[in-house]
C-alpha cells in the first residue's frame, strides 16, 4: 500500500521577508530586483528528507518545475505530474493543483508557503482532506503548518509508520499586508482545514492515563450523532461501537445486523443486502446523500467482508468512500499493531479502491488517520527491504519503551543487522529475508565467541533478537 502524497509549492513564498517588504503578495518581481533569492523548494527539500528513508512506500503527486516536480524527482521520489502551470506560477495554479489532487484522492496534501498559499488552498478546497503547511512564507498566522520544514516530514513519517496521528481543525488565518507595510495589523481568519497533528496519547476521557472504552464510546456517539444531517440516510453496520451511536440517538439497534435511519427515526431493522441497495438507490435517486457508519470487526481488523455482509460491493460503491464513517476507540486500533485495516468485500477492485489512509473517528471531534488495505496484499511476502524497514521501525520503538537491559541488546543487535546489510549491499548480494537473518546470528555468533557479552547479556541479546524476528 503506497502512500498518495500530495506536493504543492509556491515559488515565490517569503521573498519579500528577506527584503524588508512585509510578504510576498503581489511584490514577487521587486522583491526578485532587491535581491531576494527564493527558499521554499530548499525548505521543502528539508521537509522530504526525512522521508528518503521510505520512498519505496510513496508515490508523490504533484506540479510541474518548480511547484513541486523539482525537488520532488532530485530526491529520487516516484513523481506523477496531475498538473502544469506557466513559466510564472499564480496562486490561481496553486488552487487548480489543490483541487486536482483531491480528486486524485491523495491522502495527504503537503504545501509550502505562507498564509496566502494557505488561504488559496483553503478556498479551493476547504477542509474536504487533510493538509499540513511546510513554513516558507514571511507571514506564518496559520494553525496549519508545521513548527519546521523537519517537523512537516516528521509528522508525515508518522502517518506513513502507521501510527495514529490526531486530524484536528486548524484555522486559516491571514493579515492584510498592504495595511502591514504602512504599520497596521489586521489579522483576518479566512476558514479552516484538517491537519494531522502528534497523537494526543492522553484523551479528555481517561482513567489512570488510559482511555475508558465506555466512556470513550459515548464520546465517539455523541459526535456522530451531533454531526447527522436532515434528510441524509445512515447505514449503521453491526458491532457494539456503533450500538452505542443508535443508543445515543435513542433508538433500537441490531447489534449483529444492519439498520437505517433518517431525520433521528428508525426507517429500516435489520435489513438484507437486496432490501439495503434498493434503500438507498431510491434515496440517491432523489439527489440525497447516503452515509455509511461501520467500525472494525474481528481481531484483524476488517471493517468489510466479517460479519456486515448486508454491506454488498455495489452498495459500498453507490454509497461512495467518502461517505463511509468509520469509528473505533485508540485501544482497540493500537491493538492491531501498526497492521492496515483489512478490506475483504468480495470484490477485489473494489478493495484496492477503498485502500489508502482513512479518517477514523476516535473521541468526541477527535479523529486519526489509519491505513486501509486488502486481503489479497495483506498475505502477500514481505520483500527484504520492507523487512529492513521494519526492522528499523523495531530498533526506534525500542528507545522509547525499553528497558536499560532491552536497549543496550538491541543496541548491539543493530549494529550486527546494520553490518550484515552493508555488506550485502557493497557486493550486491540479493539476499532473502532468511539469508540475510543467518548472516546476522553467524555474526553475533562470532561474537559471542569472542567473548565480547557477559552470559547475562547475551541472554538480553537473544531475547531481543528471537523478539524482532517474531514481530516482523
Amino acid at each position: 500500500m503506497k502512500f498518495k502524497l500530495g506536493l504543492i509549492i509556491n515559488p515565490v513564498a517569503g521573498l519579500g521577508g528577506s527584503v524588508a517588504l512585509k510578504g510576498s503578495d503581489g511584490m514577487s518581481q521587486k522583491a526578485i530586483e532587491l535581491g531576494a533569492i527564493a527558499k521554499s523548494n530548499m525548505r521543502t527539500r528539508a521537509a522530504l528528507e526525512v522521508l528518503k528513508p521510505y520512498q519505496s512506500k510513496i508515490e508523490i503527486y504533484t506540479v510541474n518545475g518548480l511547484m513541486g516536480e523539482q525537488v520532488s524527482r532530485e530526491l529520487g521520489f516516484k513523481t506523477h505530474i496531475v498538473y502544469a502551470c506557466g513559466p510564472e506560477s499564480t496562486a490561481k495554479d496553486t488552487e487548480n493543483a489543490a483541487q486536482i489532487l483531491k480528486q486524485q484522492d491523495v491522502d495527504l496534501i503537503l504545501f509550502a508557503g505562507g498564509d496566502g498559499t494557505a488561504r488559496n488552498i483553503c478556498h479551493a478546497i476547504e477542509d474536504s482532506i487533510v493538509v499540513l503547511g511546510i513554513p516558507a512564507g514571511c507571514k506564518i498566522h496559520s494553525g496549519v503548518y508545521a513548527i519546521t520544514p523537519k517537523a512537516a516530514g516528521r509528522v508525515v513519517e508518522l502517518l506513513i509508520k502507521g501510527e495514529l496521528v490526531t486530524v484536528q481543525d486548524a484555522d486559516v488565518m491571514d493579515i492584510d499586508e498592504v495595511a502591514f507595510r504602512e504599520g497596521s495589523v489586521k489579522a483576518k481568519r479566512y476558514g479552516e482545514m484538517q491537519v494531522p497533528s502528534e497523537l494526543r496519547y492522553i484523551q479528555s476521557v481517561k482513567n489512570g492515563g488510559k482511555e475508558t472504552d465506555e466512556l470513550v464510546l459515548v464520546d465517539i456517539a455523541a459526535f456522530v450523532a451531533s454531526q447527522m444531517e436532515d434528510d441524509e440516510r445512515y447505514i449503521i453496520g453491526s458491532g457494539s461501537t456503533v450500538a452505542a451511536i443508535m443508543e445515543e440517538v435513542g433508538l433500537k439497534n441490531t447489534l449483529l445486523g444492519v439498520d437505517v435511519i433518517e431525520d433521528h427515526e428508525l426507517i429500516a431493522s435489520d435489513v438484507t443486502a437486496t432490501q439495503l441497495f434498493k434503500l438507498i438507490t431510491e434515496h440517491n435517486n432523489k439527489g440525497l446523500k447516503t452515509k455509511l457508519v461501520i467500525t472494525l470487526i474481528g481481531g484483524q481488523g476488517h471493517i468489510f467482508g466479517r460479519g456486515n455482509q448486508q454491506l454488498s460491493p455495489e452498495l459500498i460503491r453507490l454509497v461512495g468512500r467518502d461517505n463511509i464513517i468509520l469509528v473505533a476507540t485508540k485501544t482497540k486500533l493500537q491493538a492491531l499493531n501498526n497492521r492496515p485495516l483489512i478490506c475483504d468485500t468480495g470484490d477485489s477492485k473494489l478493495d484496492d479502491e477503498l485502500s489508502g489512509y482513512i479518517r477514523v473517528i476516535t473521541g468526541y471531534n477527535d479523529h486519526v488517520m489509519y491505513g486501509v488495505g486488502h486481503q489479497e496484499s495483506i498475505g502477500t511476502k514481505m520483500t527484504i527491504q520492507e523487512y529492513i524497514d521494519q526492522a528499523q521501525q523495531f530498533f526506534e520503538h525500542l528507545v522509547e519503551t525499553a528497558s536499560d537491559d532491552e536497549l543496550f541488546a538491541g543496541s548491539y543487535i543493530q549494529g550486527h543487522f546494520d553490518l550484515a546489510v552493508g555488506y550485502a549491499e557493497v557486493e550486491a548480494l540479493e539476499l532473502s529475508i532468511d539469508e540475510l537473518n543467518a548472516n546476522i546470528e553467524k555474526s553475533l555468533v562470532k561474537a559471542y565467541r569472542n567473548g565480547e557479552l557477559s552470559d547475562e547479556d547475551k541472554m538480553h541479546v537473544v531475547t531481543v533478537w528471537e523478539k524482532l524476528k517474531k514481530v516482523l
